[in-house]
């Protein structure tokens, strides 16, 4: 059974609500989410696929994120794991060096000028916005804890970022691929507009691959897959309705976002390509801050996800699907019982 994993886009409250989910789907399942023959990852979900596909079980994730240490436990450095971030890289600096002033990238600012109709709203107005003041750096280095350099070691890992100068999309890992590192490509996959500092690749600069879409369920239609999981933080299964005005852009995006990804399931569906599409429930929306990237209520946030996914996953249409996913290493699906002196070496934040 040949299974892509596909998780989006949604700031640092959306990347609480993936820690929680991919629990929710290990623990439901009894799979390791690690095992998926395909891992697409865009902006948030480029730091969890990351972590996933370097050996970090979902569970470890979550203690990890609620202030928990354990003994012993190092990363991919030597280092005490206690020691990482527990948001995530979510911790927000200046970059060093001097802003550029007027747009952050004029090609692409003339380029949907000129071709309106060939970019999403989203990669028009990153045109236009001018460059980030926001280092990447924190990313980087959460993403050096688990993988110092080159590419992880899972061979279907898929990082979205997007070309700054064409708004065109790039799936760092497929080999049509320009090479990165595994930190510059999802630093890159997480460099929102306007906010965080474009990332340099090979000579040119890439920002949010949210930008062209946030959830990229699409880069699968060519893949021979089973079934695809796709978890996607930005939209939602329940009508939004926003009475305050504040509420109005959060409701634009989400609601763009759903179309979005319901397009690119009907394009796998119609390939014979079953799909199972997690979204927030309206318990999570009311738990999620309405500032995507605020670091606040994130322990909140993963509980209510390990709930209303595992519901999503037993009410799914393709659950008996779900059923005879492969089990994975029990230490990889569920926190074991022994002390952490006597885990397995898969738990110590090393590659698998």
């Amino acid at each position: 059974m040949k299974v892509g994993l596909v998780l989006g886009a949604g700031g640092v409250q959306g990347g609480a609500w993936l820690t929680g989910g991919l629990d929710a789907v290990a623990g439901e399942t009894g799979w390791d989410p690690a095992d998926a023959d395909r891992i697409v990852g865009t902006s948030a979900g480029a730091m969890l696929a990351a972590l996933l596909a370097a050996g970090v079980p979902p569970w470890f994730m979550v203690a990890h994120s609620a202030g928990e240490t354990f003994a012993g436990i190092r990363d991919a450095s030597g280092r005490p794991a206690a020691e990482a971030d527990r948001a995530g890289g979510a911790r927000f600096r200046v970059h060093r060096g001097c802003p550029k002033v007027g747009p952050g990238s004029w090609s692409l600012a003339t380029r949907t000028l000129v071709r309106p109709h060939r970019h999403t709203p989203s990669a028009t107005m990153s045109g236009w916005l001018p460059r980030g003041l926001i280092s990447t750096e924190p990313l980087r280095e959460q993403v050096r804890r688990v993988v110092p350099s080159g590419w992880a070691p899972h061979p279907g890992l898929w990082i979205i970022a997007c070309d700054y100068a064409t708004g065109r999309r790039v799936p760092f890992g497929r080999a049509d691929a320009p090479p990165a590192d595994l930190c510059d490509a999802v630093a890159a996959s997480c460099a929102i507009p306007g906010f965080y500092r474009p990332v340099k690749i090979g000579g040119r600069s890439y920002v949010d691959g949210g930008m062209y879409s946030t959830s990229n369920l699409d880069v699968l239609r060519d893949d021979d897959l089973d079934l695809v999981i796709c978890l996607n933080p930005t939209s939602s299964l329940h009508p939004i309705r926003a009475l305050d005005p504040r509420e109005w852009p959060t409701l634009l995006f989400r609601r763009e976002a759903g179309r979005r990804l319901g397009r690119e399931a009907r394009r796998l569906r119609e390939r014979g390509v079953p799909v199972v599409l997690v979204q927030p429930l309206r318990e999570d929306l009311e738990t999620m801050s309405r500032n995507l990237m605020s670091t606040h209520n994130r322990n909140r946030v993963i509980a209510v996800a390990r709930r209303t996914v595992a519901r999503q996953l037993r009410d799914s249409e393709h659950a008996d699907l779900l059923e005879t996913l492969p089990s994975g290493r029990p230490e990889k699906v569920q926190r074991p019982d022994a002390p952490p002196s006597e885990w397995p070496p898969l738990t110590e934040l090393q590659s698998r």
